[in-house]
This record gives C-alpha cells, sequence and structure tokens, in this order.
C-alpha cells in the first residue's frame, strides 16, 4: 500500500514561500488553535502543543509516518520521556485536526517515579512566609500563600479575582466542560481581603502588574527563584507546582483522604495522586540507612 504524504497548502493550514511543498517557518496554526480551543484545552496546554507542532515542522515539510517516527526518535535522544510524551500529545492532537489520526503516534512507555523530589519542606515554606510577611512584600507572600494553601496550578493563580476571594472559592471548567472547585481558606481570605482594600482592588484580577495586566507564568517563576536566592533556601525546591506538592503533602499529614484529596488537585485517576502518599528519595534513604542494619 502506497504511502501518503501530507503537504499543507496556503489556503488550508500552512503558508507557503514559494517553492513547491517547501514549508515557511511561519506556520499558521489559528485554526489549528481555535480547534484546540472548542476542546477546552487550556491557554498553557494551547501554547505547548502549538510548539509540539512547530517543532515538527523545523525538521520536516510533510507529515508522514516515517517523518513522524524520525521525529519521535529525536525527542527521545534529547528530552526525558514525559516531555516527549507532550511532544506526542500536541502532534496527535494536530493530526486528528488533520483528520488523519491513522498517522498517531503512540506514547512512550516509562516506569513512573515512585517518589517526588525538590519538593519545598514545611521548615522552608513557612520561612519563606514569614519573610515575606517581614519584608512587607505582599504581593509575592499571596503569591506563594495562594500557590501553598490551595494546591492550584499556576496558570489557575493567574485567573483569581477579588470576587473569588469574597466567595471564598473559584470554579473552573477544563475540557469537556468538566467543573473543578478551588476552595480559598477562611483565614486566607481574611488576610487577602485586608490586602485587596489597601490596593483598591474590589473587582477583576487580583495578580496584576504596574501596566494592569495579569502577570505571567515565567514571570512568576523567575522572581520565586530571585526570592530563594534572597532568603537563602535551595533554588530548586522554590518554584510554582513544588507549593502544590506541599499543599498534598501537608493535607494528607492533617487528614489522611487521598480520594478527596485528588477532587481537589483535580487529578482524573487517584493513581497521580498516589504518589503523595510516598517519600523522597532523600527521605527513602534515610529510612534505609536507619532499619537495614543486616
Amino acid at each position: 500500500m502506497e504511502t501518503t504524504f501530507i503537504f499543507p497548502s496556503d489556503n488550508t493550514r500552512f503558508k507557503e514561500n514559494g517553492s513547491e511543498n517547501t514549508l515557511s517557518n511561519d506556520l499558521e496554526l489559528t485554526p489549528f488553535k481555535d480547534f484546540l480551543l472548542r476542546k477546552g484545552a487550556s491557554d498553557n496546554t494551547i501554547r505547548i502543543y502549538l510548539l509540539a507542532v512547530r517543532h515538527f515542522f523545523s525538521h520536516s515539510d510533510t507529515i508522514d509516518p516515517e517523518n513522524l517516527q524520525a521525529h519521535k526518535a529525536w525527542l527521545l535522544e534529547h528530552y526525558r520521556p514525559a516531555t516527549v510524551n507532550v511532544h506526542i500529545h500536541g502532534m496527535n492532537q494536530y493530526l486528528q485536526y488533520m483528520e488523519i489520526s491513522s498517522f498517531k503516534l503512540p506514547a512512550v512507555k516509562y516506569q513512573q517515579k515512585t517518589f517526588i523530589d525538590n519538593v519545598i519542606s514545611k521548615r522552608n515554606y513557612e520561612i519563606l512566609k514569614k519573610k515575606l510577611k517581614k519584608d512587607e512584600n505582599w504581593f509575592w507572600y499571596f503569591v506563594v500563600r495562594f500557590l501553598g494553601a490551595t494546591g492550584m496550578r499556576v496558570s489557575e493563580l493567574l485567573k483569581i479575582k477579588a470576587e473569588h476571594v469574597k466567595l471564598g472559592m473559584m470554579d473552573l471548567y477544563s475540557k469537556g466542560g468538566k467543573m473543578r472547585r478551588i476552595y480559598f481558606p477562611a483565614a486566607l481570605c481574611e488576610e487577602a481581603e485586608i490586602w485587596l482594600k489597601r490596593r483598591d482592588i474590589v473587582s477583576g484580577y487580583i495578580f496584576t502588574g504596574r501596566n494592569g495586566q495579569v502577570i505571567t507564568a515565567r514571570g512568576i517563576r523567575s522572581q520565586l527563584k530571585v526570592l530563594a536566592k534572597r532568603y537563602k533556601i535551595p533554588s530548586e525546591q522554590v518554584y510554582p507546582h513544588s507549593f502544590r506538592h506541599r499543599f498534598a503533602k501537608n493535607f494528607l499529614e492533617k487528614f489522611n483522604d487521598i480520594s478527596l484529596l485528588a477532587d481537589l488537585m483535580g487529578h482524573e485517576s487517584i493513581e497521580t495522586t498516589r504518589i503523595y502518599l510516598t517519600r523522597s528519595s532523600e527521605e527513602q534513604q534515610k529510612l534505609i540507612d536507619r532499619v537495614v542494619k543486616w
């Protein structure tokens, strides 16, 4: 059976540079972006999938099984399996959009880690909050507080409005229209309302910069590294998702209900949540050193 080659044309998905069947670097992916939006993909997911597609076409100018397999092999040489699977999923979504799902690539099978490393410790989490409060660095204090007290993702943090703080919760809708409710602890809301009142914010997004625009996830990651250095906290522990991990671990220590935690974290499978029951590799090593005497 003859292999089908797909050449994007300028009246469908791509702009051509004048040469027959040759793609320019300027890919027109707006229709694909609209396709993802209709499926309910988040802004961050869309950004990653668009990058995955552009990455493929930086190596190949046609979509066919041979090129897809070659691209997968290249990814495996340069990235971790989890990252490769993100690229594969992005390309598979694009293949679905192009209505050539028969070309879809299988995900890479690999053994999941049975531990989470580089999670900010309870001690360092408390130190960071205390230092930010002492320095009256309220903006970043509340960035850390909301991340650590809710387990939300950084993309979700950026959607918080003053109205949500007053309600004590925020509803988000994910793929397929599924709703996830994020609860804000009462003590956090009381603190945040005082802060918002000082800033004369009664409605709208609360994490905005001087220009009035919502800050970016990249900006948050960058500033957290600055704060880690300033307060002498290991920088590898201070990143947005670290506070999500800390929330999960603290929650299970106080209230050992993994099913409820899975709901609060927005995990579709309880198996994803189960990793928070495990010890870090450092904790595992210390336990082995203490227990194994034979």
